[in-house]
């Protein structure tokens, strides 16, 4: 018997696999005929134990899926595209020539002809120098990185009156009276927050390159800076929550210290997001009294999925319009289009008009004025109008259509449940052109800390969430506004140090 715990040859493995699948559709095939044969004894209508069949061979292809599927939400392409007619092949490509690296610094290296092979080999004559002739070529290298002890020799003064001695003044301190600079601790935060590597790992880095620290010191630097850093922080909420729309999602966070009911081993990070700010906080809950602590207060559009806690605090305590996702609705009727491939063809197509619709209008960034922003939601209300609206009519005949005619536990039969509950949220674009189409940027802002929790496996305190919501906000922020987020996390630092309380937001810096 193989045991794939421990199996690592992947033909082993694929064997399995295929005698594993050959034995459940033999299994179903079995379990077909006795509940037909059952179906029989009991007087029961054979087509509604079809339908039942059906689902059981549907859940159990979409766990195979699970286990062994790709997660890509690409479709097929269609059959007359995929039977067309054969087509020379293309030319092969000789390369895409060298990228221009234009933020590298420019070092010049001249080689030079050594003295004893300047004789020429014809007439035996000395070389001389071809003017300012030279062949040029370029290279990329890396210069290392080096950690330094830094002595600081502050010089002192006096008065001939020896009535007053004045010392020259230092560097910003990180921590009064501390070892480590500024620097050192951006360095580790945004190694960790910003690049994902853990801080052990950081340390033995660290150490090959001379410098002997443990991770509990790199955690003491990161937490300091996060100290200054917090007004910062509280800052990028108000500016999010100042919005007219914002994007909301969470996802799970590990918790790797002692747990209690408090403190369970799974917290939620949330996100709010705009298109020039991003906001984190990291909860033990994913109730809607979390989303309350989120979004409290805010009296704008939330744009989020289908998760009831924002329905709950919508309709509860909440003074914001809640809109929703089509994303979300596509990606059920992509699942169900591998057993309902004629009904989710159909809305999958229909959705897809829905973004072609979106795409006549460049969305406005958020660089753009006001009135050019204004201009193109108008223009995108108006095509919404004219050419989604319509779309949106067949969308909802064919829900109607199918509802009645599929079980509502299938996979088919969830998407259009789930679609029809949401329906006041998904159409409300049609009245808003600053409403988008689905929550994508939430999940965009997401992806650093999904990459983070899959390196450094969460956080080991509760003071460790904290500071993990901190970074991702400045670090993410820094990057929606485009600027360099290592160099912005130093300035808004060394400001912070400087005069207690400062605030240093990044969309300024990239003006």
């Amino acid at each position: 018997m193989v045991d794939l715990r421990s199996e690592h040859d992947i033909e082993t493995v694929r064997q399995v696999a295929l005698l594993l699948d050959k034995e459940n559709g033999r299994l179903v095939e079995q379990n077909k005929k006795f509940r037909l044969e059952i179906a029989k004894l009991q007087g029961r209508d054979p087509s509604s134990l079809q339908l039942e069949l059906d689902l059981a061979k549907e859940l159990l292809a979409l766990r195979e899926r699970a286990l062994f599927g790709r997660s890509s939400e690409k479709r097929p392409a269609p059959e007359g595209e995929a039977d067309g007619p054969v087509l020379d092949p293309p030319k092969p490509k000789t390369g895409h020539g060298p990228t221009l690296q234009p933020l590298l610094p420019v070092v010049e290296a001249v080689h030079d002809l050594p003295g004893d092979e300047r004789a020429c080999p014809v007439c035996g004559g000395t070389l001389r120098p071809l003017g300012d002739e030279a062949e040029e070529s370029e290279e990329i290298t890396v210069v290392e990185r080096r950690f330094v002890k830094v002595t600081h020799r502050r010089l002192k003064y006096r008065c001939t009156c020896n009535a007053c001695v004045v010392t020259a003044p230092g560097p910003p301190k990180l921590i009064p009276g501390g070892r480590y600079s500024v620097e050192f601790a951006v360095e580790v935060a945004a190694s960790k927050y910003l690049d994902h590597l853990p801080l052990e790992r950081q340390a033995r880095i660290m150490a090959r390159e001379g410098l002997d620290a443990t991770s509990q010191t790199l955690w003491d630097q990161a937490e300091a800076l996060a100290r200054h850093l917090r007004p910062t922080y509280k800052a990028i909420r108000t500016i999010v929550l100042r919005e007219p729309l914002v994007h909301a999602d969470e996802t799970t966070w590990p918790y790797l210290g002692k747990r209690s009911e408090e403190r369970p081993g799974k917290f939620w990070t949330w996100c709010a997001a705009t298109g020039r700010a991003v906001f984190y906080t990291i909860l033990p809950s994913r109730s809607a009294e979390a989303a309350k602590t989120v979004l409290n207060d805010y009296t704008g559009i939330v744009m989020a999925d289908g998760y009831s806690a924002y329905e709950s605090l919508a309709k509860g305590d909440g003074a914001f319009a809640l809109v929703h996702c089509w994303a979300h609705v596509r990606r059920k009727f992509a699942e169900a289009e591998a057993f309902f491939p004629e009904e989710s063809g159909k809305m999958l197509d229909l959705i897809g008009k829905l973004y072609t619709v979106e795409r006549e209008v460049p969305r406005a960034g958020p660089e753009t004025g006001g009135g050019v922003r204004r201009e193109a939601e108008a223009l995108r209300l108006k095509l919404r109008q004219e050419r989604a609206k319509p779309v949106v009519r067949e969308i909802q005949a064919l829900l109607m259509e199918l509802k009645g005619s599929i079980l509502p536990q299938s996979s088919l039969g969830k998407a259009v449940a789930y679609t029809m509950h949401l329906w006041t949220g998904l159409t409300a674009f049609l009245e808003n052109g600053a409403i988008p189409l689905d929550n994508n940027g939430a999940e965009r802002a997401l992806r650093g800390v999904v990459v983070g929790r899959k390196n450094h496996y969460g956080s080991k305190s509760l003071r460790g969430t904290q500071v993990a919501a901190l970074f991702y906000s400045l670090l993410e922020t820094a990057k929606l506004c485009g600027v360099e987020p290592k160099a912005y996390l130093r300035q808004a630092a060394l400001a912070a140090i400087r005069t207690p309380g400062a605030v240093t937001l990044p969309e300024p810096l990239a003006r």
